[in-house]
């Protein structure tokens, strides 16, 4: 252990020992006091507020700060460090204890951090910390203001792939919303995986993302020629060698996106369960799991489409032909789990169909 993360551990241990000694009976921690709209403007306030004393205790959540962190269950009456500890830096921890203290900046901190658990999604928030009565000379509560920008970065930065994905498909301009459609079964797969054993890796993120990733998976067939991607009829073996390259371009392209599932997901969608797809003839699960979940429903999706050079197929047999797949093209565990929810699949193509 290095010198700084030896030094992390000792401020994290005697922080620790600081709440354990706090006074419990403190008269501020009384959270009936905080109650009224008419001392609290807070209470019925559209921004989450937390209030807290010097040792960082949340004597306070309104309304909306209790359903936007409800993941983490009641807030009242645990310190903020053991509840959102995790999610800032030693550093910023410890100059909050300090202003607080000392009354640096006028007791007031102003920080980012990224709070999540695994029932809600990472939200990106700005922090604002002042005294709850600016003209106290030492002031004992402290307002925490959070400033949620999730969706704001969010649609900045899906918006600029987004464009992409509109690229790729004036491209390939037979798949009609068959992209909406796959985000749909992904995401419904994934949320039937959350509960299940051997699943805790599946989050409230992971569902989020994969639901939007899911949408780029063909995104490097923009670099495909036109006569081989719009061919009707079967491919020549010279064709489908540069059709299968659509898997690492799309990887090339999704490679600056910062969730490494976009890329898994572009590279390894076609992978087979038996070592047999491509581009690397992974197998079982060397092959990312987002990717394995749009493997499922992209071919769920494929085969009950009408394209150019094929007819659909109905609903019954394309569950017949993806069971019969299980254990060679699928994860077996994952094609169980799409059979016991088929019926959802099917409501999700009839209302999504193309016109």
């Amino acid at each position: 252990m290095t010198d700084k993360e030896l030094n992390e551990v000792e401020e994290a241990e005697s922080l620790e020992d600081f709440e354990e000694s706090a006074d419990q009976n403190d008269p501020a921690f009384s959270e009936a006091k905080f109650l009224s709209s008419d001392t609290n403007p807070f209470v019925d306030s559209l921004f989450p507020v937390l209030f807290i004393n010097k040792e960082l205790k949340i004597l306070f959540a309104n309304k909306v700060c209790d359903e936007l962190l409800s993941g983490f269950n009641k807030l009242t009456g645990k310190y903020i460090t053991n509840v959102f500890g995790r999610f800032f830096d030693m550093e910023d921890i410890r100059s909050i204890r300090e202003i607080l203290r000392t009354g640096t900046n006028g007791y007031s901190w102003k920080g980012e951090a990224k709070i999540k658990s695994r029932e809600t999604a990472t939200m990106q928030t700005k922090i604002h910390i002042f005294p709850k009565d600016v003209a106290q000379d030492s002031p004992s509560v402290f307002v925490v203001l959070f400033d949620d920008v999730t969706e704001e970065n969010k649609s900045l930065l899906r918006s600029v792939f987004m464009s992409l994905l509109e690229a790729s498909k004036l491209k390939d301009n037979d798949t009609g919303k068959h992209i909406v459609r796959v985000h749909y079964y992904s995401q419904r797969l994934a949320r039937e995986l959350f509960n299940k054993k051997g699943y805790e890796r599946i989050d409230a993120d992971f569902i989020d993302n994969i639901g939007f990733l899911s949408t780029m998976h063909d995104v490097g067939k923009i670099g495909t020629p036109d006569d081989i991607l719009n061919k009707e009829g079967p491919l020549s073996d010279w064709e489908w060698t540069v059709m299968r390259e659509h898997t690492k371009n799309g990887a090339f392209i999704l490679s600056t996106y910062p969730n490494p599932m976009a890329k898994e997901i572009a590279l390894s969608h076609h992978e087979r369960w038996n070592g047999s797809g491509y581009p690397f003839n992974l197998e079982g699960d060397m092959i990312p799991l987002a990717a394995r979940i749009v493997s499922i429903a992209d071919v769920y999706d494929a085969l009950r489409m009408a394209r150019s050079y094929k007819p659909s197929i109905n609903h019954e047999k394309t569950v017949e032909k993806i069971m019969e797949s299980k254990n060679t093209q699928f994860d077996p565990a994952l094609a169980d789990v799409f059979y016991s929810i088929a019926e959802d699949f099917r409501e999700l193509f009839e209302s999504n169909k193309d016109k």
